[in-house]
């Protein structure tokens, strides 16, 4: 019964961890509405997100699969890969946030 509970178990981690989304992104037409104290509010959220996102990364990298789990090497590669490219998802747009905040305000430059 455990041997089965822990292969769920460990599934469920790896599947899990890389459909994780705390907040929805910002729309880059929104940054022309947003004022200064908006524009730096999203880049530390974006800022979070990406550490977020980072820290879950790593949990699933290091997550130790036993052989007997079958896929479950490729799951892991497969959700990290995930996390990988929403990190640079996230950069992208913390950049257009930047951007925009450089440009609309005196005391971000």
């Amino acid at each position: 019964m455990t041997f089965k509970l822990t292969a769920i178990s460990i599934a469920t981690l790896l599947l899990t961890a890389g459909c994780s989304s705390t907040t929805a992104s910002i729309s880059p037409a929104k940054y022309d509405k947003m004022n200064c104290a908006e524009l730096n509010n999203a880049v530390g959220d974006t800022a979070t997100d990406i550490s977020r996102t980072a820290i879950a990364r790593g949990k699933v990298a290091n997550t130790s699969v036993p052989n007997w789990l079958l896929g479950g090497e490729r799951v892991k590669t497969v959700v990290a890969n995930r996390e990988t490219a929403r990190i640079e998802r996230l950069q992208q747009q913390q950049q257009a946030i930047v951007t925009a905040r450089k440009q609309r305000c005196p005391s971000a430059q």
